[in-house]
């Protein structure tokens, strides 16, 4: 088992023990199972999922910084983390839908385009997360 953890500035999100867990890096998926090597990488926006027992945890992220110590030990701070069940579906798709517009509107200002481009990315994480939270229809661990 691996003992994971993730937190925001404003809150400790999750702290339980889980089987195994997949985040999002700066340099691509990453699956960390127990007895994995320590490592230090950047968090990139998206999804993390965990197994527990025999139900699956989601979370949308968006940056921050992944710890895997040594001792099966995963700390995860988070820009920010929501559940799928704290997610407002419909604001999460109005936001995606704006950062779009922006990203054309945008498109000859390197700077601007990027910082749409970053919060159409967020959006479509927590949408995708949102989803999942519907389909898998089970209730989140308590931590």
């Amino acid at each position: 088992m691996i003992k994971f953890k993730i937190a925001t500035p404003e809150r400790v999100l999750f702290d339980a023990e889980v089987e195994s867990l997949t985040l999002p890096t700066q340099m691509g998926e990453i699956t960390i199972l127990p007895n994995h090597i320590p490592l230090i990488a950047n968090l990139d926006h998206g999804e993390i999922r965990c197994q527990v027992a025999n139900k699956r945890e989601f979370f949308a992220v968006s940056g921050g910084v992944i710890e895997v110590r040594k001792n099966h030990e995963v700390v995860v701070l988070a820009d920010t983390a929501e559940f799928g069940h704290e997610i407002d579906l419909k604001r999460a798709e109005e936001a995606r839908d704006r950062a779009k517009l922006l990203m054309l509107e945008k498109a000859g200002e390197p700077e601007a385009f990027q910082e749409a481009a970053a919060s159409f990315g967020r959006n479509l994480a927590r949408i995708k997360v949102a989803h999942k939270h519907r389909t898998h229809k089970h209730p989140h661990v308590e931590s």
